[in-house]
């Protein structure tokens, strides 16, 4: 969900059409040496040798189909590093969504620079969130002094840094990081990152604060009471949602709240700060997915995961997603959004050597977790998994509190729980 203007794009995924509406259990269409015969990507696998597991991952970019703009461009960007710093250990995967007229140049401006910039920052290992703070910050500003138009166009980012065995997650914006984690004998969805978004409440504050006028578009066009200020949540007001606009004008539009780049934008409160959050990784982490909002526009963070793990290849599993979210798009609009998903499984971890050394130089695993994702469901369970954020900004010192992340369990029509394991 981005500006009024729009962001998303054009023709129906060939590659993806044998996949919509079919995601059951399924084998690989390639091994890992191969290409894979819808993605055309070949599996790959990275080691992490302190922790002595791996990671393997795949990644697919789809236009979106956009009838009236057949010449539009995917303005997705992905970022796949790994060895930041030379670091074996130490790897990064991102996820940029373009936004406005230029957005295609912002999302691959931003792509580039942010991992060069957080690669040449010595105290990366030893402060991650400063360092993803310290960057995002450095990106927006290069991207205002470039020759892109950064007026009305921007780009989103979510990020994952592996460090060892724990993860930190930066994220600008409505895009998503999503984990899933074995409790029991069902796999659960954890959300990494919370949408930033008016429908969050401290979002809406803090951009009324800085002036935006906070309305739907039927709102903003007389067909609704603009003095209502309440919407409700994405699934139940999704297709209308609210968007921050000038005071005496219909411009920018923005559905998110932060981003990087949309500097009319910033006037009014969208600033590029990222929220940062830690997980130290355990075996019961079986893999996490990184993706634009064109995936989870309609396709809960549960449902996304219980593809991915009926999928024994990340590449099967990119395929079947994007072809679920092209079906659900056009069963809602006639066209859709572009699609980016990043899939990282994780394989070997054990508790072993937890206390070892993996050369990241003391990266700062502070004791201390606080609720991510933006909700959960009655139904809700807590895994055990630690998820630990801390948030800087202008506004804010860093800040961490102590209460356990929970399982994000969103019912959706295809899936009304989590999956099941055959075994325990």
């Amino acid at each position: 969900m981005g500006c009024v203007q729009g962001k998303y794009c054009s023709t129906y995924p060939s590659s993806t059409e044998s996949n919509s509406g079919d995601y059951g259990e399924m084998g690989s269409y390639m091994n890992a040496t191969s290409k894979h015969i819808l993605t055309q990507r070949s599996l790959e696998i990275v080691p992490v040798p302190s922790r002595n597991y791996e990671l393997q991952y795949s990644v697919l970019t789809q236009r979106g189909y956009y009838p009236d703009s057949p010449d539009k461009e995917n303005q997705d960007s992905f970022c796949i590093k790994k060895q930041v710093q030379g670091n074996p250990n130490v790897h990064f995967f991102g996820v940029f969504d373009g936004h406005g007229h230029f957005g295609t140049e912002c999302s691959k401006f931003v792509k580039d620079r942010l991992v060069e910039i957080l690669a040449s920052d010595p105290t990366l290992l030893d402060d991650p969130v400063k360092a993803y703070n310290s960057a995002f910050s450095t990106a927006n500003n290069e991207l205002r002094s470039s020759e892109i138009d950064d007026s009305m166009s921007g780009t989103t980012a979510i990020t994952v840094l592996v460090i060892g065995d724990t993860i930190y997650v930066a994220n600008v914006g409505d895009s998503r990081a999503v984990i899933a984690v074995k409790n029991g004998n069902r796999i659960v969805a954890e959300d990494l990152s919370s949408d930033q978004t008016p429908f969050r409440k401290d979002e809406y504050e803090r951009v009324k604060l800085s002036g935006a006028r906070v309305l739907t578009v039927d709102q903003v066009e007389g067909l609704e009471d603009p003095d209502i200020q309440v919407w409700g949540n994405e699934e139940s007001h999704g297709a209308d949602p609210p968007r921050l606009w000038v005071q005496n004008g219909m411009y920018p539009g923005t559905a998110f709240s932060r981003s990087v780049g949309d500097s009319t934008a910033e006037k009014i409160g969208v600033i590029s700060v990222p929220e940062v959050s830690m997980v130290r990784l355990t075996p019961n982490h079986l893999f996490f997915v990184v993706a634009s909002d064109g995936v989870f526009e309609f396709l809960s963070s549960q449902t996304v995961v219980d593809m991915v793990a009926r999928c024994t290849d990340p590449r099967d599993a990119c395929a079947a997603i994007a072809g679920e979210s092209y079906k659900i798009w056009l069963e809602h609009e006639s066209r859709t959004d572009d699609i980016t998903i990043i899939i990282v499984h994780i394989k070997g971890l054990s508790n072993t050597g937890a206390g070892d050394t993996d050369g990241t130089t003391g990266a700062n695993r502070n004791p201390a977790s606080s609720r991510a994702g933006r909700g959960s469901s009655d139904g809700s369970t807590t895994s055990g998994s630690e998820i630990y954020r801390a948030i800087r900004s202008e506004f804010t010192d860093l800040q961490l509190s102590m209460s356990r992340s929970p399982a994000i369990v969103v019912p959706s029509p295809s899936h009304q729980k989590p999956l099941e394991l055959d075994g325990g």
